[in-house]
């Protein structure tokens, strides 16, 4: 992988080819529209969303584009997912077909309020 090194998204997204980062802008445009309050961070060398504790990380590999939207995330949209790889908290989106940008941006909101009912939790 590279983008290892960055220390900010823009880096991150800088340090792939066109194609690539073409993806990554997507992914990363999307997240923000979905999530305006959240913050921009790099966590386990890759791009991070927070708002009240992690919200989703993403990440360009050699076939795909890995999105990390936390088991929740996946277990909530396990069926629109089902035709992806992925693993118990993350899901892999080929290189070759087109990113599911509105699935992106339902699975980004469900974070975002699951995340926002667990500070109000804590704060009480």
């Amino acid at each position: 992988m590279v983008g290892t090194q960055a220390e900010t998204i823009d880096e991150y997204i800088a340090s792939f080819p066109k194609e690539i980062q073409k993806l990554l802008k997507e992914m990363r445009a999307t997240i923000k529209k979905a999530a305006p309050k959240a913050e921009e961070a790099i966590k386990y060398a890759m791009p991070t969303y927070v708002l009240n504790g992690n919200l989703v990380h993403f990440a360009a590999f050699k076939n795909h584009i890995g999105f990390y939207p936390a088991p929740q995330g996946i277990e909530e949209f396990k069926k629109e997912l089902s035709k992806y790889k992925g693993a118990k908290g993350s899901v892999q989106f080929p290189l070759d077909q087109p990113l599911p940008l509105s699935l992106v941006t339902k699975i980004v909101k469900f974070r975002v309020a699951k995340n926002m009912e667990k500070a109000k939790t804590k704060k009480r």
